[in-house]
């Protein structure tokens, strides 16, 4: 099994919170309207929600439904489901309350078949290898000394193993950089999907039927916000030294 004490860097994961490097920019704002993960983001005074009149009757049950419905795990066991919410955490950068319910909505996909309608021909169903992940993530922690697994080992060595996990080079029964795609495509869908990621990128949401007039570049819509900080994000990464 390959270890995981040689790289310690996880630059390419999203934010790991608070103030610390690596972390989001120290100047991001608290949200003030509406609610992002963990209440941070570029648009604090945006809440998609409050165009929610102007979308048509299903677009709005299907997409309130994402922020009122907690659905009850039919897919993971309990084991997986804890090491694998850890893992949905650090690939998205949910290090506090509120989080978007990933795993939860990875879960309701899986336990419905509703998968992308295509697999590797080396690779088990996304179901399989969803469950092959999560075993997976608990051996390569308790090699590494978590004895409990993956969910309950330090943030910085759960970092590492996910920096491994997405360079492919962890030694798994299944080709890792295939399974880091195949779950990354999952973990991504569902993460973009719910308003909260929304008002934290400022994406302006359905528009059907109002639709959108202004779609030259630099043009918004009046009920779209402006950012409240202007800090580039490519650059940011740069300059800190976390690509």
């Amino acid at each position: 099994m390959a270890g995981v004490g040689a790289r310690s860097g996880a630059g390419h994961l999203p934010k790991q919170g608070g103030d610390t490097t690596p972390g989001p920019p120290r100047d991001l704002p608290r949200q003030r309207r509406g609610i992002t993960p963990q209440m941070r983001g570029r648009y604090p005074d945006y809440d998609v929600l409050e165009t929610v009149d102007h979308w048509d009757e299903k677009t709005r049950e299907v997409v309130l439904a994402r922020v009122t419905g907690h659905p009850e795990l039919r897919f993971f066991s309990g084991e997986e489901a804890r090491t694998l919410r850890a893992f949905c955490d650090v690939a998205v950068g949910q290090d506090s309350a509120p989080r978007i319910p990933v795993l939860e909505m990875v879960d309701a996909k899986l336990a419905d078949d509703l998968t992308d309608g295509f697999r590797y021909h080396d690779m088990p169903t996304d179901q399989g290898t969803w469950r092959e992940v999560a075993a997976g993530l608990d051996r390569s922690a308790r090699d590494a000394g978590a004895e409990d697994g993956f969910a309950s080992a330090s943030s910085e060595l759960q970092h590492q193993i996910v920096q491994r996990f997405s360079e492919g080079e962890l030694d798994w029964e299944l080709p890792v950089e295939k399974a880091w795609g195949v779950v990354m495509r999952g973990v991504l869908s569902t993460f973009y999907s719910h308003p909260w990621a929304w008002n934290e990128i400022g994406f302006g949401g359905p528009t059907y039927p109002r639709g959108y007039a202004r779609i030259g570049a630099g043009q918004r819509e009046h009920w779209e916000a402006p950012p409240d900080f202007e800090a580039d994000p490519v650059s940011d990464v740069h300059e800190r030294g976390l690509e």
